[in-house]
């Protein structure tokens, strides 16, 4: 085989090679890449992780004491249905409560 038959081999096993190299090397990109975003989502995984550690760790301070909380809940369920004024009032005082520390807050924070 000699002449334009074997140029046309030639060709085509060339063009097989640069071929199969591009694609080896669209993999080896492709892998890369993949991995990269392995690495990001574990990074970011420990970041949220540290992020929610304290209300976790609130979470799981408030479980210990779930028996309690519920009789104690109870407790003031019954009050309430009895005494709904006094309920009422209750709810009132904690409002203004929390409106006070929210306003003193702001005012300690303008310094």
């Amino acid at each position: 085989m000699t002449g334009p038959e074997t140029h046309k081999t030639l060709s085509r096993s060339a063009h097989l090679d640069n071929s199969a190299a591009s694609l080896a090397l669209r993999k080896a990109q492709l892998e890369a890449s993949i991995e990269q975003e392995r690495v990001d989502i574990m990074v970011e995984t420990s970041r949220w992780r540290d992020a929610s550690r304290p209300i976790d760790d609130g979470w799981h301070f408030i479980m210990r004491f779930r028996i309690p909380l519920y009789i104690a809940g109870g407790a003031l369920l019954v009050k309430g249905a009895r005494h709904p004024s006094a309920l009422i009032r209750l709810a009132r005082r904690l409002a203004t409560g929390r409106v006070l520390v929210s306003q003193a807050q702001r005012l300690l924070d303008g310094r």
